[in-house]
């Protein structure tokens, strides 16, 4: 039974290396796609945007909690944001592949940073509750047209045997600001008694990207020129279901993350169970980005996976168990130390999963197969939030979350037996 090498397409452009960038490395460099400034400030741009959605995340949560006192008002937050995603996730895919990226972002953190602000006086007036909804719709729709147009701007910074590389450090960066950005908007809401501040840090934070994105020039990629219809628009699904690894990847995340997300329900754990405040609940949120980022450096200093499908089925049942076992925790050590090791596992999916996105996706079709992993991503994360609070409010928070890592677990058994190619997967890249 042999292993499946997973090589880029033929023929993919390579963009211009520095004169000092060596193209081929006789041993691993773990900071290749650092070498490269487009990557750097597109990285950088990511990292700063990232921070502000983490706090908002966590002020939301706090916020709608502390006024009505509903786990189902937290998880109709996760249902109000996905809505927009998968409805638009598709035609954003077609304007990623067909306009100019750079410009489909600037105008999606534009949009992001005016919802914010609208966050931000709702926060001080007390306004009605429909209007929070309205304004996390909002950010839903820029999502949706920011994710797959954004996630297509990497590989244009990097050459093809350097994605893995480029794939964990923005990870890597990614989870930085996770962990950085939940704490932060903690200690904010603790210091300042109200959620308004950090929607007004996340505005600051959509315009910093905006201007760090304007430094990256990165090289031309093939665009597509089919005029918006249904077939161009189902054109990464009809893709993705002919490439039975990438299938199988998505799949397992989606149902994974709907059935053993936690996040939704953690402060009702940090309220109610833990009795940790909103300090702790930062902490607790930030937790999983921990566990990633630590991951994430060790995969970074790491050669490249040999065994990529059995290590990401592993992961994805290490991330079960994990969830089970902070869903019985009555002690805050021991659920920081599982939200840890959740977030931990499910770095090594995200890298994964995204390496092989980058190396078997075309240039013509980046922002289309995209958006197709944005809608399961976004209706895994946010349906699974939704789905949390609705379990929670009909078995409790514990029984839900138990519950569900053990369905993540019956999860990856399944996709084991249907699709033995995930088995065999071996390295995610050729490399020189």
């Amino acid at each position: 039974m042999r292993d499946y090498d997973v090589t880029p397409p033929e023929g993919a452009a390579v963009p211009r290396v520095p004169p000092d960038t060596p193209t081929a490395l006789a041993v691993h460099d773990p900071y290749a796609a650092l070498r490269f400034p487009d990557f750097r400030w597109l990285t950088l741009g990511q990292f700063i945007s990232t921070l502000g959605t983490q706090m908002v995340g966590v002020a939301v949560g706090w916020e709608l909690y502390e006024r009505t006192n509903s786990a189902f008002a937290l998880g109709f937050v996760g249902l109000v944001q996905v809505l927009p995603v998968i409805l638009l996730s598709l035609p954003a895919g077609h304007a990623a592949d067909r306009y100019d990226r750079r410009r489909l972002v600037v105008g999606s953190q534009l949009l992001l940073a005016l919802c914010s602000l609208g966050l931000a006086l709702i926060s001080f007036a007390q306004g009605p509750l429909a209007l929070v909804y309205a304004c996390l719709f909002g950010i839903g729709v820029a999502r949706a047209f920011s994710s797959p147009a954004s996630s297509t701007l990497l590989p244009q910074t990097v050459p093809p045997q350097h994605y893995a590389n480029a794939a964990t450090w923005g990870s890597s960066t990614w989870q930085l600001a996770a962990v950085m950005g939940p704490t932060l908007g903690g200690f904010l809401i603790a210091v300042s008694l109200s959620a308004a501040l950090v929607y007004l840090c996340d505005v600051v934070a959509c315009l910093l990207f905006v201007l760090a994105l304007s430094m990256v020039r990165g090289r031309q990629v093939a665009r597509s020129t089919e005029a918006l219809n249904l077939r161009s628009l189902l054109a990464g699904v009809h893709f993705l279901r002919q490439n039975k690894i990438l299938l199988a990847a998505i799949t397992l995340d989606l149902f994974a993350v709907l059935l053993g997300g936690a996040t939704t329900l953690l402060p009702v754990f940090a309220r109610d169970i833990l009795q940790v405040g909103p300090t702790g609940l930062g902490w607790l949120r930030a937790a999983p980005s921990i566990g990633a980022l630590a991951m994430a450096i060790i995969l970074a200093y790491l050669p490249p996976i040999k065994r990529a499908g059995r290590v990401l089925l592993w992961a994805v049942a290490g991330f079960g168990v994990a969830t089970v076992v902070f869903g019985l925790s009555r002690s805050f050590a021991l659920s920081f130390l599982m939200l840890g090791l959740l977030g931990a596992f499910d770095n090594v999916s995200v890298v994964i999963r995204h390496t092989l996105l980058l190396v078997l996706t075309p240039d013509e079709l980046r922002g289309r197969i995209s958006a197709v992993n944005s809608v399961f991503i976004g209706a895994s994360n946010e349906l699974g939030g939704f789905e949390s609070g609705v379990a929670a409010a009909l078995l409790g928070p514990i029984t839900a979350v138990a519950a569900g890592g053990i369905g993540t677990i019956l999860v990856v058994l399944v996709v084991a037996l249907v699709w033995p190619e995930m088995r065999r997967l071996g390295r995610l890249e050729s490399h020189p």
